[in-house]
């Protein structure tokens, strides 16, 4: 989900045009948010835009972009602008993908020294057109972020990387600190919501990294309010336990637009109390459950938060 401008053509959900129209509702008032207004925000936007990037921030029209943006947070989105999935809850564009841009691992590292950042998070579009998925990409950033920002702590948040050999293998001997893939939702509604990828694909990528290296934190996300049952998020829990996830993300889905899954109920404040209190009781190491909880959101507080509990338990 990043890359540069480009001059070629691009297809907003051409897939999704076929769908009936699902009126957006009315967010609760524990949902809605200022529009981005600080100076802060139009300064890091005018630094990404310096440096020919992109962020997940915009491109999936995430609400937390004022609040993060605003404390210099920002996820950049590598690999182009534009997905080769057409996923039922995203925002961000799908049609022809961009040509990768030889220069933007650099570029992002430039970026992330010039904001100063402790944490970076790192995601991509779905890329199946490259032989890798793009996880030479992926590996390529977070080298030249450790050679222009060594202090720089790196989270990924990458594709499945469904059928491309060796994908999460190159990624991981890259050494980002945190590997993060979210399953996004429960398996009973993956071919409606997320039709162009495989549950249990998205659990044995994360498994395998754990394979590869113990000490590497995971970290995986769902959203709710999409139509599973409760049950079904309890065994999204046990599954993600039994591939030794560390750290469990759980937010609200919001329909961006009418062409997009209609929100199926808005889950209270008191409902994502009690994920977060399942998941930790099933052993997650951390669990942050609200209703604008994202992957990347307060990214580097809860690294930090994670490595604590780790030492913790270690010492126990």
């Amino acid at each position: 989900m990043a890359g540069s401008e480009t001059a070629m053509v691009r297809l907003r959900h051409p897939e999704k045009a076929h769908r009936p129209d699902n009126p957006v509702q009315r967010k609760p008032a524990w949902i809605r948010v200022k529009a981005p207004v600080s100076r802060e925000y139009n300064d890091l936007k005018a630094l990404i835009r310096g440096h020919n990037l992109h962020t997940v921030c915009e491109e999936a029209a995430c609400p937390n972009i004022g609040d993060c943006w605003k404390h210099r947070h920002a996820s950049f989105m590598i690999l182009g602008s534009v997905c080769t999935r057409a996923c039922a809850f995203c925002n961000v564009a799908t049609g022809r993908p961009d040509r990768l841009d030889p220069h933007e691992p650099e570029n992002v590292a430039h970026a992330v020294a010039d904001m100063g950042l402790a944490h970076v998070v790192v995601t991509s579009v779905d890329r199946d057109d490259l032989d890798d998925g793009g996880a030479g990409h992926f590996a390529r950033t977070i080298a030249a972020i450790r050679q222009v920002s060594p202090a720089t702590t790196v989270e990924v948040l990458t594709p499945d990387f469904m059928r491309k050999r060796g994908a999460v293998e190159t990624v991981v001997a890259a050494r980002p600190d945190v590997f993060n893939h979210n399953m996004e939702t429960v398996p009973r509604l993956y071919p409606s919501i997320r039709p162009g990828a495989r549950y249990f694909t998205s659990l044995q990528l994360l498994a395998r990294v754990k394979e590869l290296d113990a000490g590497m934190f995971t970290k995986s996300g769902i959203m709710v309010g999409l139509g599973e049952l409760g049950e079904e998020i309890g065994q999204v829990m046990d599954d993600l336990r039994a591939a030794e996830v560390d750290f469990l993300t759980i937010g609200q889905y919001l329909q961006p637009t009418p062409k997009h899954a209609a929100v199926d109920r808005f889950v209270t404040p008191e409902e994502f109390e009690s994920y977060a209190t399942r998941g930790k009781a099933k052993g997650f190491l951390q669990v942050s459950a609200s209703p604008l909880t994202r992957s990347s959101y307060h990214a580097g507080e809860d690294f930090e938060r994670l490595k604590a509990v780790r030492r913790q338990s270690t010492a126990a």
